[in-house]
């Protein structure tokens, strides 16, 4: 594998990267900007994205004929990892959660007049979407097979009975992905599960409460849900009857190692701020970036930054080359996770009162960067996954190729 980028793809990355720079980082200082829930005000959100399309730096995931840049997914990494140096820059350029997995799956698994009615808008900008699939115990959290909600067929129909809840992006979406349950036999586990669209304004649905959490959350926020016979036409099921659980492997690795490109350019811009303060702040006669304990912190957080980069291209080049990379996508997502963790702790440190203010973005990142460890699952059922890899493979789990 070489991970050497092409000369169009670099200069893509500088264009994004000055981009980044002149039109959204700026933004940060100003709380003007942000909304209630500590992200970007929708209607700057809109403006600047009017600016990112303009300089086509639009919807990297998306193919060109609807309107994105046609990015691989090792492609992908590069182009994240620059969007992600603001905290702002994901959404501005249409590669954020959950719009990003959402937007992926449907390319890959909908019809075409499914892709027209549906797809469309969220590529264009014009509408948010959500996916909707974890449910309150006894439902279907990390494991799938305890899903509850139902669907009943009623002739082209179908009706959705069930609760939800922790469905990121539900307060703003327009446009719904739901998982389902289809077949009444609880100890079914592969074919139980199927796919659905809808719309905001389809009755037989409501949003209980959008859930307070450390935050800041992503537009729309983390959400519970109530259906109580939301009626679904049998052309908005996605695929086949049974074919749910499918559904949520095709969307779930690739949005899990969108998670970690993005967080690795978090996990950079915070190693950044804490450069730039430690070169001239002084104390006891030197500067910070002179003393070997500072020197050591920044060395060990510029090895665990470029793991995270190997592991999350390893992935994206293995998902490039039509494999599933469940091994690799887990790996990356456990130590991304804890190195966008660790990079915000360690730059706060450096700064002191300064980074545990809001005098930078590095609170704001710290508390973000709390829920990678748990979002599209725990890191504890990554390392399961690993370890079950491990049972099978033996010294193969490192094999070559």
């Amino acid at each position: 594998m070489d991970f050497t980028i092409t000369p169009q793809l670099d200069e893509l990355r500088l264009r994004l990267r000055a981009f980044i720079e002149r039109e959204v980082i700026p933004l940060e200082a100003d709380k003007a900007n942000y909304n209630e829930f500590q992200n970007i005000k929708m209607a700057k959100r809109d403006e600047l994205r009017e600016l990112a399309k303009t300089a086509g730096l639009w919807a990297p995931q998306m193919p060109l004929e609807r309107g994105g840049l046609g990015l691989k997914m090792a492609e992908q990494a590069v182009f994240y990892e620059e969007a992600n140096r603001s905290i702002f820059g994901p959404c501005i350029v249409n590669c954020n959660a959950p719009d990003d997995g959402n937007q992926r799956v449907l390319s890959m698994i909908a019809t075409e007049d499914q892709k027209d009615r549906w797809l469309q808008p969220i590529i264009d900008g014009k509408v948010n979407s959500s996916f909707v699939m974890t449910e309150p115990h006894p439902g279907g959290g990390s494991d799938p097979g305890m899903m509850r909600t139902r669907a009943e067929r009623h002739g082209n129909k179908w009706k959705i009975y069930g609760h939800k809840w922790f469905i990121s992006g539900a307060a703003t979406a327009s446009h719904f992905i739901l998982m389902a349950r289809t077949d009444a036999d609880l100890d079914q586990k592969r074919r139980h599960l199927s796919g659905f669209m809808f719309h905001r304004d389809q009755p037989g649905w409501r949003i209980v409460r959008r859930i307070e959490n450390m935050g800041p959350d992503e537009h729309g926020g983390v959400c519970e849900l109530e259906f109580d016979g939301l009626e679904i036409d049998d052309a908005d099921r996605l695929m086949e009857i049974g074919d749910g659980l499918k559904i949520t492997q095709i969307r779930l690795g690739p949005a899990r190692l969108t998670h970690c490109m993005r967080w690795t350019g978090l996990a950079k811009r915070c190693m950044e701020i804490a450069a730039d303060y430690i070169a001239y702040r002084e104390g006891f006669g030197e500067k910070l970036s002179d003393r070997e304990s500072v020197q050591l912190k920044m060395g060990e957080l510029a090895h665990d930054i470029q793991v995270a980069r190997l592991l999350t291209m390893n992935a994206a080049w293995m998902l490039d080359t039509g494999d599933y990379a469940r091994k690799e996508v887990s790996m990356a997502k456990v130590h991304v996770a804890d190195t966008l963790h660790k990079a915000a702790d360690t730059a706060i440190q450096l700064n002191g009162a300064r980074g545990y203010s809001k005098d930078t973005v590095l609170e704001w990142i710290y508390r973000y960067a709390r829920a990678a460890r748990i979002v599209d699952g725990a890191s504890e059922v990554h390392k399961m996954v690993l370890a079950r890899f491990y049972t099978q493979e033996g010294n193969d789990f490192w094999r070559w190729g």
